[in-house]
């Protein structure tokens, strides 16, 4: 039976797929992993976690994500999401493992009106998707069997994250002001896990920069309003400018990516965020 480790398991990624683990239970042996019983910046001790437990694939769900505090935590950051990166994947190339290894839309500028291809150049603004680029090119540089997942604005029913920011202040606040001109694309981490999975499950692999996300774009202002509208609050939003709501990291105004390689090459299709978004908010309702 092949193994398939998973690093940073505590974290939205890795419970989503802790929660699909079972349907695969059959064909894989999951190795869920976090901080403590695996340091990804610790590289003898990936080696030896590698050695002692030899796994086919491994899902990198490890990351340093906050991103106006990595204006501060610059090497902490970089130990993260590019040095431990670079930890698995040379232990996967020795052991001839493929690492899938999730990104972000951070590693662009945002400064165009158009959607971002894999290929197109990357400009991170801040020093969160400047560690994340870092370690997408070294991931690719030490093991060619590499499957590079970027993604954006991740929420879940686990962990903090801005559905559940937003649905928390909706029964404190009686209005908020929410950036409006910040384009994206919401998506939800079950979503990911589940391609994720397609792609371990793909008889004939792929290897490169993937984007993967909901779709279409939309904004952060639009993304509450919706929030608010599935979960039936009565609060008053306020739209407002990347001036009004200064932050110690800046964010690229648009991040939205092209979904287009993925679905060529893994036949995955995603999902309208607004579809993905209603289900979430519902779970959350039921909690």
């Amino acid at each position: 039976m092949k193994k398939i480790l998973v690093t940073g398991s505590n974290g939205q990624l890795g419970n989503c797929i802790r929660k699909i683990a079972s349907n695969f239970e059959n064909q894989y042996e999951f190795l869920f992993t976090d901080s403590t019983t695996l340091d990804i910046t610790n590289e003898e001790q990936v080696n030896d976690f590698f050695y002692d437990n030899k796994p086919d694939y491994c899902i990198n769900a490890s990351a340093y994500t906050a991103v106006d505090l990595a204006e501060k935590e610059e090497e902490k950051a970089f130990s993260v999401n590019a040095y431990g990166v670079a930890h698995l994947a040379q232990a996967c190339a020795d052991s001839k493992s493929i690492l899938i290894h999730v990104s972000t839309d951070y590693v662009f500028d945002g400064e165009t009106n158009l959607s971002y291809s894999e290929d197109d150049f990357t400009n991170p603004v801040g020093v969160y998707g400047a560690s994340k680029r870092k370690g997408e090119e070294l991931a690719s540089e030490i093991n060619p069997n590499t499957i590079i997942l970027r993604t954006s604005w991740l929420y879940s029913e686990f962990n903090k994250n801005f559905v559940k920011t937003m649905l928390n202040l909706f029964t404190q606040k009686e209005e908020l002001g929410i950036v409006a001109d910040q384009f994206g694309q919401p998506t939800n981490a079950n979503d990911l896990a589940e391609a994720i999975m397609d792609i371990i499950e793909a008889p004939h692999k792929t290897f490169g920069i993937f984007h993967f996300s909901n779709y279409p774009e939309t904004t952060w202002f639009e993304f509450a309003k919706k929030i608010a509208e599935f979960s039936e609050s009565s609060i008053k939003l306020n739209a407002l400018t990347t001036e009004q709501y200064p932050t110690p990291a800046k964010r690229p105004m648009r991040s939205t990516m092209s979904l287009d390689k993925i679905e060529e090459a893994y036949k995955i299709e995603p999902k309208h965020w607004e579809n993905s978004l209603e289900e979430c908010v519902d779970l959350l309702s039921q909690q």
